[in-house]
């Protein structure tokens, strides 16, 4: 018997902060750039009419630079109805940061969210896909009740600060669940292929089927506007979304929901509800 399965779509608008965070010189050159704008003036739109086709929520990663840069495009998300949240100022990967700037692009981001939708953000997502020693301790400092960056688990718990659980949520995911490992390219970037969608559509098929023969498991994808955007990677993604409707056991959702719904468990689990 398939159990439900909590499923969240995610989306990193990082515009050209992604490129610009891969190379100091980026300035000097706009084709490299060129790549980030196509996320919000085309993937973006892209992805609002089929979220709204299919009456789906989702959550939203969006750098403070992004939204200063590009503030109609990103004001077409909250007018969507969805809630933006913390993805750093300037997409900075946090290991090249120092403790004054790590803490920095924490508060200049805060300030720029809450001031751009009228509300502080809950959750937050790295934009280097790590954490410095000091992210979670700063993470409850400003108050933020949800991660979505680790790699270790299916189901939600308790974000670990070092061998201390803290109250916030974490709700992982994985790279074989992020849009970037199969299509990110750029002849700049050594290594790189482009897969085929149908490979990806596989493989996000497939993870969902999987999970829906445990109980409890919650299911993340984290897409960014300017590789999901495309013509073809957005086949992938309605037709997953196709295939999760029809599965009658997945239930889209957003990361605020699911960090919400496991809190109160979860703090019990751990004696301290």
């Amino acid at each position: 018997m398939p159990h439900p399965v909590d499923v969240v779509l995610t989306f990193d608008v990082d515009a050209e902060s992604l490129w610009d965070a891969r190379d100091p010189d980026s300035l000097a050159k706009p084709i490299w750039r060129s790549q980030g704008r196509y996320g919000p003036r085309v993937g973006l739109p892209r992805i609002l009419r089929l979220l709204a086709e299919h009456a789906i929520p989702a959550s939203f990663f969006v750098p403070g630079v992004v939204i200063q840069r590009y503030p109609d495009e990103i004001g077409t998300v909250l007018e969507a109805g969805f809630a933006i949240n913390h993805h750093s100022h300037t997409h900075t990967w946090a290991q090249n940061l120092s403790e004054q700037q790590e803490r920095d692009e924490f508060g200049l981001a805060l300030e720029v969210i809450e001031r751009f939708t009228g509300r502080r953000p809950t959750g937050y997502r790295s934009p280097s896909a790590e954490f410095t020693p000091r992210t979670v301790a700063l993470l409850i400092e400003l108050g933020f009740e949800f991660s979505s960056n680790m790699f270790d688990d299916d189901s939600p718990y308790l974000l670990r600060d070092g061998d201390t659980s803290t109250d916030i949520v974490e709700i992982p995911f994985a790279w074989h669940m992020d849009d970037a490992p199969f299509f990110l390219y750029s002849n700049k970037l050594p290594g790189r292929s482009i897969a085929a969608p149908s490979a990806v559509l596989e493989t996000w098929t497939l993870e969902f089927d999987q999970l829906s023969r445990e109980p409890d498991r919650c299911l993340v994808v984290a897409m960014h506007p300017q590789v999901i955007g495309r013509p073809s990677r957005m086949w992938v993604l309605e037709q997953f979304v196709r295939h999760v409707l029809d599965s009658g056991t997945g239930s889209f959702t957003t990361l605020e929901r699911v960090a919400a719904q496991a809190r109160p468990t979860l703090l019990k689990e751990a004696g301290r509800a």
